[in-house]
């Protein structure tokens, strides 16, 4: 007796190639993807910015001078320098005592940038979820 083998339709097509080509363009795409965004040039708008509106407790105001010293406009000592660990510790007594205060950071206008950098993560360190940035207004 002859047994005729079944033989495949034309009509199915064979995906595995295009699974392969798919994986590796995926691939290529999570390797560069990051190194695309690692820097993106802006141009700052020169408005005003929108004062904070006040609440109930005043902002913290942490700043950075020139020289890469810190002050807190909390105490009795506003004018003098206090210490990062001191800056940091009543930044965080303070927040604990009211969770909701504003804290601003105030960076001199010739201060390095990585000095201001600095004092964020130092504010970040100190538990502070947000910071905002202190600016003058423009002069018309």
């Amino acid at each position: 007796m002859y047994v005729r083998k079944r033989r495949r339709p034309v009509s199915e097509i064979n995906v595995v190639p295009y699974i392969d080509v798919m994986l590796v363009l995926l691939i290529i795409f999570m390797v560069t993807a990051p190194l695309i965004s690692q820097g993106v040039k802006v141009d700052l708008p020169k408005a005003s910015a929108n004062p904070i509106e006040q609440e109930d407790n005043p902002p913290l105001i942490a700043s950075v001078d020139v020289r890469g010293q810190y002050y807190l406009n909390v105490g009795d000592n506003q004018e003098s320098p206090v210490e990062k660990d001191a800056l940091a510790a009543v930044v965080k007594a303070q927040l604990e005592k009211s969770p909701q205060t504003p804290v601003v950071v105030k960076g001199d206008g010739q201060v390095a940038y990585n000095e201001v950098i600095q004092l964020m993560v130092l504010l970040q360190q100190a538990g502070v979820p947000s910071v905002g940035l202190m600016t003058d207004p423009v002069e018309p």
